[in-house]
């Protein structure tokens, strides 16, 4: 009888915080944050499989689809989107950043052209301004090799465009001057460069864009893919 008193107790402190409107906040501290298996670390032509990325019960009730470049480029939406990813790296704000990505492919991280790709699904996403895990990037025009979090190696590169004078040019590839052809890899993807032409002191020669792929994930935009171009030697 006390355990059937216990019970009915318990059931009735649940519902009272469920109904109460409490919330909960996922706290900065990264001793303090949650353990995830390492996102996926992959080579140039790999694909992984959508299913894979989220809860399978959420998978039957979400849908990915695209709209035609015309369409594309005339939405506002992922301009809109662009600009929110922009604040989300300057103010480091996770849950945010969370929000942007597919939360059917996750987003596809390449710091090289030619090297690795590093996805993030929704919960890595949120993490990744507090996480101090050290990712394998690849190996830069001079051979090294780049190693260290999204925080120390991706967020200072995007924002020597982000936080520049940048041009936003809608399906097209925007470079300076390069030794190399540039293209973006996802040909069914649609996808925004983020071009800063670099300053005339080092004969524009520090420029550098950043590819956004979008998809649209229930009617609304979400970060796909990125991916960083730059002058080698």
């Amino acid at each position: 009888m006390r355990k059937y008193i216990n019970l009915v107790a318990l059931v009735v402190l649940c519902v009272a915080v469920i109904t109460s409107g409490c919330t909960f906040q996922l706290s900065r501290n990264p001793a303090s944050l949650p353990t995830l298996t390492a996102p996926r670390t992959l080579a140039i032509n790999d694909t992984v499989a959508a299913s894979t990325l989220i809860p399978p019960t959420l998978a039957p009730s979400i849908s990915a689809t695209q709209i035609s470049p015309a369409d594309f480029c005339a939405d506002p939406q992922p301009q809109v989107l662009i600009n929110h990813f922009k604040s989300a790296l300057q103010t480091s704000n996770g849950s945010l950043l969370a929000s942007l990505v597919s939360p059917i492919h996750g987003m596809d991280v390449r710091l090289y052209r030619n090297d690795l790709v590093v996805n993030y699904d929704q919960q890595h996403a949120q993490l990744l301004f507090d996480s101090t895990d050290r990712i394998d990037w690849g190996a830069a025009p001079s051979g090294l090799e780049t190693k260290g979090s999204f925080n120390d190696v991706i967020v200072p590169a995007l924002l020597k465009v982000f936080n520049k004078d940048y041009i936003l040019d809608c399906d097209q590839v925007q470079i300076g001057g390069a030794t190399y052809k540039a293209t973006w890899p996802y040909p069914r993807i649609n996808f925004y460069s983020v071009y800063f032409a670099g300053t005339p002191n080092s004969n524009n020669l520090d420029w550098r864009t950043w590819l956004i792929g979008v998809d649209y994930v229930q009617g609304q935009p979400s970060l796909y893919a990125i991916m960083q171009f730059f002058w080698e030697p």
